[in-house]
């Protein structure tokens, strides 16, 4: 996946590396808080797993627009 608009990029590294790691630290330390650990564990898990699937796309999708600079300076 490359992303044509460096803006859609930037708002993707934004909510991978500043919003979901702080959702998840969130709903578990409220869990632990109010004494909800029935859900919140499972909840903050599915999010730091998300988190981790979509750092991986954002990787990717930035090696791939690495490789295509390279070539487009290479002609």
């Amino acid at each position: 996946m490359i992303f044509k608009d460096n803006k859609v990029y930037d708002i993707m590294k934004w909510v991978v590396t500043v919003v979901l790691p702080a959702l998840a630290t969130f709903i578990i330390t409220l869990g632990q808080i109010w004494n909800w650990t029935a859900y919140t564990v499972p909840i903050g898990a599915t999010i730091v797993a998300l988190e981790a699937f979509l750092a991986a796309c954002l990787c990717i999708s930035a090696s791939n627009y690495k490789k295509m600079q390279a070539l487009e300076k290479e002609k």
